[in-house]
């Protein structure tokens, strides 16, 4: 319903702004209004909430025409100081000195923007004052701009650049999604933003001078430029109130960017461009991808109806495009690019695959040409459009935040129309757009007319062939090293002196301690004195006549329910790599009297699919013991209980006779594992240099690590060439699937009260009896990686990602509560300047791990090899021989503290404290933890860092490009290679 604007309601309204309207969302059960600034024209949209997580997100239209970055490197450092606040670094200080659930900046293609959350009413009003002032009073000093953005300096008398974001994108480019996007984007765009790298690609990033983004950031950050949005319970009117006295008073009338529609292009356009490879084998490493301009997003109707198209084409492997790229069998996998976006000012559509060769570009195009004319040249399956507008509902009414705070979600959600002055009331409240699709839907052509209008008949189209090259990597850091050798060439020496003088004033601005009594705080005493841990029922339903347990979480789900099966893990499972494997079959091969296909059209129809996964940790007193459970999930709105029947169907009738389809899944895991090896380089880092410290971290090295993807390659180029291998793979995971079949289990569910009791009885119904045949055979052992060298991986990537790991003490030990203070402690008080501000890296700290029982440091995206590792061991230094300050010590605990208060969605703390219990992280345990950790005292430091850090020697490890082969032989590593 829309709420008049009444008299009453103007009452309640700040006098610096006008209500525009207010429109109530039922299935989110939230409130809508919107406002608008008298005298600058701000928007402000508050999304009304009976929930204590508060959150703020204030967001400018930024369009960017080049791909130098400027909008990418002014988010960065219009957080290093403002007017108000005049230290050099107030956003990674308040992270310390907060209680926040949610801090960070975003830069999107045309937008950038500056969110945070909590759900302390003190926290929210000193990080609203610290969040107003950077984006609408930056000092943007310059040598910030030279830290973060990008300078040059001296080394042996040589010019290098240094700077947070150049080495950030460096790390991002050389993903090769993303230079698949970024090279689309540039034909598909023309002429608009878009056709440019909002983030700043690193061959344009040192052109961009420092008036340039003081420029940007006067025509850019302006309160007629900008959108607020708030959520939670906090008011309205005490808002605004903020807003006004601590911003918008300052500002007049400014100019407010408007999104332009996109030049047409008359033809479709064919292109080939090629993305860096560093291997010598370039079989099988080419993407395919289609492109169409759509038009604008502000078109809710269109927008839902392009859903629905991507639904019908893309939805699941039963879909049309989907199964025809799927099995087209010149290509591993579909692209990482697909379906509808929306999130620009008009709309995209995209299908593409992965892993195939040059060759295939036509026979690509003429098999997605005809998919797309048989589709249009009849009614889409009724069926099929019911299936999807489930989805969209199932969608619709989730309640999320175990990643993202919920309501920062809902608000990115509708981000974009607000910020392309269209409607995201459209985005919140589906409802009304999806009366109007099932008008629409009457007649039986409209979406196979919309197939053809915008897809078929469409010439805004781009074919795009992006080709490995061997050579580019090394062909880009020669072109940046004549670059650097130009510019050392043509330097006088009054230019070297310069240089070598901002070197130092920057390293002097850098050392030159923070009046940290200029910002605000949260302290200890302003932390809960209660941990809230969900509490559930223990139920039982009877399973193959064995009393089985159910644990019962009543939540506000919003109509949904989540139900789990978990199920007791055998140890030699738990080490069998092919285990892994079995998890990428349930619910994508067939299942009983279903093949695939049909399997994949039910869950579309009943669910919010089927998966399958394992939950495994530490045991919490023993490091040499992991305690398993396989997790088998689906979720589903409360009319419908056929979830549950199906998730029993499809893992205890798993099909195995569906040759081509497995050995498809297999080589989809592995193309998609491969292309995203370069984003998660630290955490591979990390893993690799503790994997010697529990059973846990050997088992993860072994069965998830890089060496593991090695094996699946070897393992599916042999499977498809070899039937006997073949056969020997399906014979392994029969025996595992029959095994668990057989193993202890208990059930999970989560739903509302009310519906409790008909859903704990469907599943007795349904569980009741379990076919199981008997297999006696042995599990075949694979021998695990047995090393304790230090160890670098050569991957595709342009930066380094370093870590150094020290053996430490199971989660229940005492020391453990110290070692997890520690690692915030020396991350906020050194390592964070040295690597990151001083080194260059994109970011950089420390961790304690209490499943590897590791102690951990770690760099990302790092331009530098042997000086981090000596940042490393030079920060245990200064803890234990530089003087220390108290207020250190209370900021590390703060932010451990309010990671662990962090509130999740009603299903995901309901999931969490199950799976806790179930590996005896008790509520008794958890807090104890907790006190444990408000008790650290700075001499607990210095004494964990001398036991368990500087008394030992690191496992070293390193991820690193192809081209530092050398130079990691030279400091020892021992050398392996991603294939």
């Amino acid at each position: 319903m829309t709420v008049d604007v009444t008299e009453t309601i103007s009452q309640t309204v700040h006098p610096a702004f006008q209500l525009v309207r207010q429109h109530h969302v039922e299935a989110l059960d939230i409130l809508v209004s919107e406002y608008k600034h008298k005298v600058t024209g701000a928007v402000h949209f508050h999304l009304a909430s009976n929930n204590d997580e508060n959150v703020f997100l204030v967001a400018f239209r930024t369009q960017p025409m080049d791909s130098k970055g400027e909008a990418h490197i002014l988010e960065h450092t219009a957080l290093c100081g403002s007017k108000k606040f005049p230290v050099r670094d107030p956003f990674f200080l308040m992270i310390r000195r907060s209680l926040n659930t949610f801090m960070n900046a975003f830069t999107a293609a045309d937008w950038t923007a500056y969110p945070f959350a909590t759900q302390n009413k003190k926290d929210f009003q000193n990080l609203l004052e610290v969040y107003l002032d950077a984006a609408f009073a930056a000092n943007l000093n310059p040598l910030d701009f030279a830290q973060e953005g990008i300078r040059i300096e001296l080394e042996n008398g040589e010019p290098v650049y240094k700077g947070v974001v150049f080495n950030e994108m460096k790390g991002a480019m050389s993903s090769p999604s993303d230079q698949l996007y970024h090279q689309l984007a540039h034909h598909l765009f023309p002429e608009t933003t878009y056709h440019y790298n909002s983030g700043g690609d690193p061959k344009d990033i040192p052109d961009l001078t420092y008036q340039e983004l003081v420029n940007f950031y006067q025509s850019h950050y302006h309160p007629s430029n900008a959108v607020f949005m708030t959520f939670g319970n906090e008011t309205a009117y005490n808002l605004q109130e903020q807003f006004e006295t601590l911003a918008l008073s300052k500002f007049e009338q400014g100019e407010t960017l408007y999104s332009k529609s996109e030049r047409r292009l008359t033809a479709p356009v064919t292109v080939t461009e090629s993305y860096a490879v560093d291997a010598e084998d370039l079989a099988d490493k080419t993407y395919h991808i289609l492109s169409w301009l759509l038009p604008e997003s502000s078109d809710i109707k269109l927008r839902l109806g392009m859903r629905l198209v991507e639904g019908i084409l893309l939805e699941d492997s039963s879909s049309a495009l989907r199964h025809y790229l799927e099995t087209c069998g010149y290509a591993q996998s579909t692209g990482p690019i697909m379906g509808v976006d929306d999130s620009n000012f008009e709309m995209t559509f995209y299908c593409g695959v992965q892993g195939s060769n040059p060759e295939h570009a036509e026979a690509f195009k003429n098999g997605v040409f005809s998919i797309l004319e048989k589709t249009a040249s009849a009614p889409v399956n009724a069926d099929m459009v019911e299936a999807i507008l489930h989805q969209i509902e199932l969608h619709q009414r989730e309640i999320n935040g175990d990643g993202t705070p919920y309501g920062l979600s809902l608000i990115l959600n509708g981000l974009g129309s607000a910020i392309h002055h269209s409607d995201p009331v459209h985005v919140w409240d589906v409802d009304t757009a999806i009366e109007q699709v099932k008008e629409e839907l009457k007649d039986p052509m409209w979406i196979s007319n919309l197939i053809q209008t915008h897809l078929i008949d469409n010439p805004h189209r781009v074919q795009m062939t992006l080709v490995p090259d061997a050579q580019k990597s090394a062909k880009e850091a020669e072109a940046e090293k004549a670059r650097l050798a130009a510019i050392g060439e043509q330097l006088t020496e009054e230019q070297k002196a310069e240089i070598i003088a901002q070197t130092e004033a920057l390293k002097v601005r850098q050392d030159t301690p923070d009046d940290l009594n200029l910002l605000p705080k949260v302290g200890l005493e302003d932390v809960p004195a209660e941990l809230q841990i969900v509490q559930g029922q223990l139920r039982e339903v009877i399973s193959n006549g064995l009393d089985t347990p159910l644990n019962l979480y009543h939540a506000g789900t919003n109509g949904i329910y989540y139900q789990q099966v978990i199920v007791k893990i055998p140890q030699d499972i738990v080490q069998s790599p092919y285990f892994n494997l079995l998890s990428i079959l349930m619910g994508e091969v067939g299942a009983g009297e279903y093949d695939y296909l049909e399997l994949q059209q039910l869950q579309t129809a009943v669910s919010g699919g089927l998966g399958m996964g394992a939950s495994l940790r530490s045991k919490v007193d023993d490091k040499n013991q992991i305690t398993a459970w396989l997790t088998l999930t689906t979720k589903s709105l409360v009319n419908n209980v056929e979830a549950i029947r199906l998730l029993k169907l499809a893992f205890e009738q798993l099909r195995f006779d569906e040759k081509d389809r497995i050995i498809e899944l297999l080589q989809q895991r592995k193309t998609r594992w491969q292309s995203r090896v370069s984003g998660s380089g630290h955490s591979y880092a990390m893993q690799i240099a503790g994997r010697n410290h529990s059973a846990l971290a050997k088992r993860d090295y072994n069965n998830t690590g890089l060496g593991a993807l090695n094996w699946l390659t070897e393992l599916t180029a042999k499977i498809e060439k070899d039937d006997a291998a073949y056969n020997d793979l399906i014979a392994e995971l029969e025996l595992i699937h029959n095994r668990l079949l057989k193993a202890p289990k208990q059930f999970l569910l989560v739903c509302e009260e009310q519906q409790s009791e008909r859903l704990v009885e469907e599943v007795q119904t349904v569980w009741d009896k379990l076919a199981v045949e008997n297999i006696d055979r042995e599990l075949k052992v694979i021998e695990p990686v047995q090393s304790s060298s230090d160890e670098a991986w050569l991957i595709q990537a342009n930066v380094q990602f370093c870590s150094s790991a020290y053996e430490a003490v199971e989660v229940s030990h005492p020391d453990a509560a110290p070692l997890m203070v520690l690692a915030a402690y020396l991350r906020n008080g050194f390592l964070h300047s040295a690597i990151r501000e001083k080194g260059g890296a994109y970011g950089g700290g420390a961790s304690y791990d209490g499943n590897a029982c590791s102690f951990r440091f770690y760099s990302y995206r790092d331009p530098r090899l042997a000086e981090t590792f000596q940042d490393f061991e030079a920060s245990i230094e200064w803890l234990l021989n530089a003087p220390q300050q108290e207020h250190q010590l209370e900021e590390a605990i703060l932010g451990l503290i309010a990671s662990m208060d962090k509130p999740g969605s009603p299903a995901g703390e309901a999931i969490t404290a199950c799976y806790a219990l179930l590996h005896k992280r008790t509520p008794a345990f958890r807090k104890q933890l907790r006190e444990r950790l408000l008790a650290v005292a700075l001499e607990d430091l210095k004494r964990v860092a001398e036991v368990y850090v500087k008394q030992q020697k690191p496992s070293k490890a390193v991820v690193a490009p192809v081209a530092k082969r050398e130079a990691l032989q030279a400091l020892g590593f021992d050398i392996k290679q991603v294939s």
